[in-house]
């Protein structure tokens, strides 16, 4: 393959890359999103800088794509904190874990979100929507609200859907230190909100050393949603610059090496 064909391509491996440059629409993306409150030492450990919250919550949510045109169907769960930056009110991406590897690389390496492989699922079992998440064998998060329960206001929905968030995209150098480490902002605008509904819900989460949710513990639940909409998202664009402050430690964290 010659150079110029190589400067073709935009991932690896060459032959067959597992997400195409294109922002793609969201056919019947369903939202399951149960805000709680949680502990606020525990919220402040985890909530980088220049971000800030008020009150000490956390929105863990279950995706469900319908259809997504590279990807097909596939479901993410994770958790989204509400915090503010320079006033404006926002939502830090905190963990997403995805059941589909090319919408994970993709949103790592496009975006700024912290995907990890997991096994989650939204489902209506007994006049309740279901999700869980499984990480391994392992059952760390489990999710239930009344099905259809009684309608919620389709603007307050598509505010929802739109708030901006934030997310850290970090490139380390193997040899030491980064060649990114910055606060990226992104919004989804382009939102048709098909349903939504609002009732009462229950969250459990179980401990997990590789998918440490819990850690976030739920102290009471705020209220809960589910949402179906088509959507498209935008793109991310840098907002604060932590490398302009001070290049961090050029050695992994607890082990003094730098590569």
């Amino acid at each position: 393959m010659k150079i110029e064909e190589v400067l073709h391509h935009y991932n690896t491996p060459l032959v067959a890359p597992p997400y195409f440059l294109r922002r793609a629409r969201f056919y019947d993306r369903e939202y399951l999103n149960v805000l709680y409150r949680t502990d606020p030492e525990a919220l402040a450990a985890v909530v980088p800088e220049p971000l800030q919250f008020d009150d000490p919550l956390v929105r863990f949510e279950i995706i469900k794509m319908g259809d997504v045109a590279g990807y097909g169907p596939y479901v993410e769960a994770g958790q989204a904190i509400p915090v503010t930056f320079q006033g404006e009110k926002g939502e830090y991406l905190h963990a997403m874990y995805l059941d589909e590897f090319g919408a994970t690389a993709a949103g790592r390496e496009m975006g700024a979100y912290p995907k990890l492989p997991g096994k989650p699922s939204l489902v209506i079992e007994e006049g309740a929507l279901v999700g869980r998440l499984d990480f391994g064998s392992e059952r760390v998060a489990t999710a239930t609200m009344a099905y259809k329960w009684e309608d919620m206001d389709h603007e307050e929905a598509l505010e929802q859907v739109r708030t901006p968030q934030f997310g850290l995209r970090i490139a380390p150098l193997r040899s030491g230190g980064f060649e990114q480490f910055s606060l990226m902002r992104t919004q989804i605008t382009d939102v048709v909100v098909k349903g939504a509904w609002a009732g009462p819900a229950r969250l459990q989460l179980n401990a997990h050393v590789m998918a440490p949710l819990a850690d976030l513990p739920v102290l009471e639940v705020v209220n809960a949603t589910h949402v179906l909409t088509d959507l498209t998202l935008s793109n991310f664009e840098e907002v604060h610059d932590y490398l302009a402050h001070g290049q961090p430690p050029r050695t992994r964290p607890g082990t003094g090496v730098g590569s």
